[in-house]
């Protein structure tokens, strides 16, 4: 087993689409997801509930990275694990773009409860060297939600 870093974001008032993780491996580095979560902590009555929709998609060595975010630092699970290969960012406006994108998990979430996603061994998404993957938000929210989450990433 590689090292499990956390990507998270707390927090962050969410109006529009956006791309909430964007994970890129390093060279010679293929990572695997773990898991992951959103949350959001305004939308609390019964007439603010919304379904929207996240996806996960891989994009090529060709696509370009999403942009309007921030680039957390990976937090190791293990503090004395050194600083994570890959790259990480979160909340980008400007979704990844250009090159094959694969569509390869559609979810629906209703913002009452957070949604939290738990790969099995076998099932775990790959992020291969050079390429990328978004959680991406896809539907555009009624009004401005309070959200934070996190990745649990495994680097080889």
């Amino acid at each position: 087993m590689g090292r499990i870093y956390r990507v998270p974001f707390n927090a962050v008032a969410v109006t529009a689409q956006q791309d909430l993780f964007e994970i890129t491996a390093a060279a010679g580095k293929p990572c695997r997801i773990h898991a992951w979560m959103v949350t959001q902590s305004s939308e609390v009555g019964d007439a603010q509930e919304e379904g929207l929709n996240l996806v996960l998609k891989r994009g090529n060595s060709s696509t370009t990275s999403g942009s309007g975010g921030s680039a957390p630092t990976p937090v190791p699970q293990n503090p004395n694990d050194s600083a994570a290969g890959f790259s990480a960012e979160v909340n980008n406006t400007t979704k990844m773009s250009g090159g094959t994108i694969t569509l390869e998990e559609p979810h629906c979430w209703n913002v009452r409860a957070p949604h939290l996603m738990v790969y099995t061994p076998e099932t775990r998404p790959v992020i291969l060297p050079g390429e990328r993957k978004t959680l991406e938000l896809a539907t555009t929210p009624a009004d401005s939600i309070t959200m934070s989450g996190f990745m649990i990433i495994e680097e080889e």
